[in-house]
């Protein structure tokens, strides 16, 4: 009885061509799931970076929101110091230069407001800047109204990217 040898060598040509054309199959289907692979981690790797540069605007617009109604005459320096720290830009210089002014008003008013923020979405960003609208608010005492008054506020804030940090350039009240 004749054997048959299995390590290729008495392969007819049909068989050949059969095994060539499914090694070039399993390569290139190979070649597909690793480059298929790569896109998706890619993309994800993309979405997790939109996400937490969403997050980071977030985070610095509620901040400065926090920071810019929550002022207290007792310690307003320290209190402005907080919204100066996370600005930039013109809004930085006109804060800064009515600081002396507000000082003497919250101080002759005993004013203290006590932000809270509500809300906070993003209306536009790219990788440099975002507009983001906060709804906040406040309770605010001062001599006139020595049992408080609460307050809403709806800010929109324009922020920039500086030094890896998120700065607010400027506030608008609306609505």
């Amino acid at each position: 009885m004749a054997t048959r040898r299995t390590d290729g060598m008495n392969l007819g040509g049909g068989e050949r061509v059969r095994r060539g054309a499914l090694s070039a199959g399993l390569v290139v289907a190979t070649v597909l799931t690793t480059v298929l692979s790569v896109w998706l981690a890619v993309g994800l790797a993309g979405q997790r970076s939109a996400e937490q540069r969403r997050q980071d605007i977030l985070a610095a617009a509620r901040q400065s929101a926090l920071n810019f109604t929550s002022l207290d005459y007792r310690h307003y320096g320290r209190d402005s110091q907080n919204v100066l720290k996370s600005a930039t830009g013109d809004f930085k210089k006109q804060f800064a230069a009515q600081t002396e002014q507000l000082t003497r008003l919250v101080a002759q008013n005993k004013s203290v407001s006590q932000g809270q923020v509500l809300e906070a979405g993003i209306v536009r960003s790219d990788d440099r800047s975002a507009r983001v609208l906060v709804v906040a608010d406040s309770k605010v005492t001062n001599t006139a109204v020595p049992g408080g008054e609460p307050r809403t506020y709806r800010l929109q804030l324009d922020l920039v990217l500086r030094n890896g940090h998120w700065l607010t350039s400027d506030v608008e009240f609306v609505g």
